[in-house]
């Protein structure tokens, strides 16, 4: 490696981010067994695409038969970014001394997990191997946000049931519960959605969150237009796809304007379908189309002005509009690398755009999506060796910029940004 790329790279990898977007339980963050790991999704829909059957991962088959009939087919994944994330892991974290994982060695990989895993204090040090010091969650309306450190695990308001499935059974009962609201119209629903961003504010949140479809395209509903549908919708009776969509619509506007209220961020990540393949395994059965249009929401960011909204997509080819969508507009800002974008090659062509023309201060670089603290340790080492070879081709050598000057925009996308958005830091 030519000395300067070393340099940059060294110096990029000791950068302390802020994972801006998890999915980690903060009252068991890191894995207890190898079965945790090896459960997620990329590894499980990946060896069910070479062929092994989605039944051999199922619940209800034992964790130590379960990762065996993983590892009988992980050799078939070896050329993959995620094959590499099992490897990072296995060697890094977990001090294994194979260069690969089977079936010939699952066994002895699973046993040392689980001595590692044990060790007190386990997730502070995961979490210090992948210099992470913040992880952003992702919390359920009715979660009581007690029992663990909301500043090093952040509360974030995902609100996808209540816009989306306020309608499905027991939703609706555990917004009363949790609001102590008695919702039955449109002006208590405001009252119990408003309680839960109190109580959301009250632990340290720092955004909102909601994934939608390509189809969604969010409008202002007046509540009294929406009042015979929200009496059906409570008292459980069916609406039309139509009728469903302004009842959304109306919520997730009484949402938005609820983080204006708060001063929250709302996370806006576009494009999943989901349950298309429903033969596949837990997690890989959602997929994504180009229907979807960043225009779809111009009137949402035209009425609230004052709201940051961070924009993830699923899909890489959808980074043109992205980009021009922050360029011009002040609270649209591109946030990380997501999904089926999460690999080196997208990343680093995302990333040469976004660089080449969105403030530097706009950029939330990148967040893991972990379900497990150990996941974000060759995440976020992947982002930051693309963000490296970025920086020295576009910056160094094309741009005639320092070594120090291109770090310093490193620590933007890695960690002041984030401080800059979602704590409103002035620096």
């Amino acid at each position: 490696m030519e000395p300067v790329r070393k340099r940059i790279l060294d110096a990029v990898m000791g950068i302390v981010a802020i994972d801006a977007h998890t999915h980690l339980n903060p009252l068991r963050p890191a894995a207890s067994t190898l079965d945790d790991l090896l459960s997620y999704h990329y590894w499980t829909e990946l060896s069910h695409s070479a062929g092994m059957p989605a039944a051999l991962v199922a619940k209800d088959v034992a964790p130590a038969k379960r990762i065996r009939n993983i590892a009988k087919f992980l050799p078939r994944l070896s050329n993959t970014v995620q094959y590499g994330w099992l490897i990072d892991i296995a060697r890094d974290l977990l001090g294994f001394d194979d260069d690969f994982v089977d079936e010939r060695n699952i066994d002895a990989l699973a046993k040392l997990a689980a001595q590692k895993m044990r060790r007190p204090g386990w997730d502070r040090t995961v979490l210090a191997k992948s210099r992470i010091d913040v992880a952003f969650l992702t919390n359920d309306f009715d979660d009581k946000l007690a029992g663990f450190d909301t500043h090093l695990y952040v509360p974030c308001l995902r609100c996808d049931e209540l816009v989306l499935r306020l309608g499905q059974p027991g939703v609706l009962d555990r917004l009363r519960a949790c609001s102590r609201v008695d919702v039955k119209n449109g002006a208590t629903l405001e009252k119990a959605l408003a309680a839960v961003f109190a109580h959301f504010k009250r632990h340290n949140a720092r955004a909102c969150a909601i994934g939608l479809t390509p189809d969604f395209a969010p409008q202002k509903v007046s509540r009294a237009s929406v009042e015979p549908l929200l009496a059906r919708t409570f008292a459980g009776q069916p609406l039309t796809h139509d009728e469903c969509r302004r009842v959304q619509h109306y919520i997730f506007w009484t949402i938005t304007q609820l983080c204006s209220d708060h001063g929250l961020p709302f996370d806006l990540m576009i494009g999943a379908i989901r349950g298309v393949y429903p033969a596949g395994v837990t997690g890989g059965q959602d997929l994504f189309d180009r229907r979807n249009s960043l225009s779809q929401y111009d009137a949402l960011f035209n009425a609230f002005a004052n709201v940051k909204f961070p924009v993830s997509i699923i899909d890489s080819g959808e980074n043109p509009e992205l980009i021009t969508y922050s360029w011009i507009r002040p609270n649209v800002y591109p946030a990380g690398h997501w999904w089926y974008s999460n690999i080196p090659s997208l990343i680093e062509r995302d990333l040469r755009g976004r660089l080449q023309a969105v403030p530097r201060v706009k950029q939330l670089g990148y967040y893991s999506d972990m379900y497990m603290l150990e996941l974000g340790y060759p995440k976020f080492n992947m982002y930051r060796r693309c963000l490296a070879r970025v920086l020295v081709d576009e910056f160094i050598c094309d741009r005639g910029w320092s070594e120090e000057k291109a770090v310093d925009l490193a620590a933007d996308l890695l960690r002041r940004n984030v401080q800059r958005i979602f704590y409103n830091a002035q620096m």
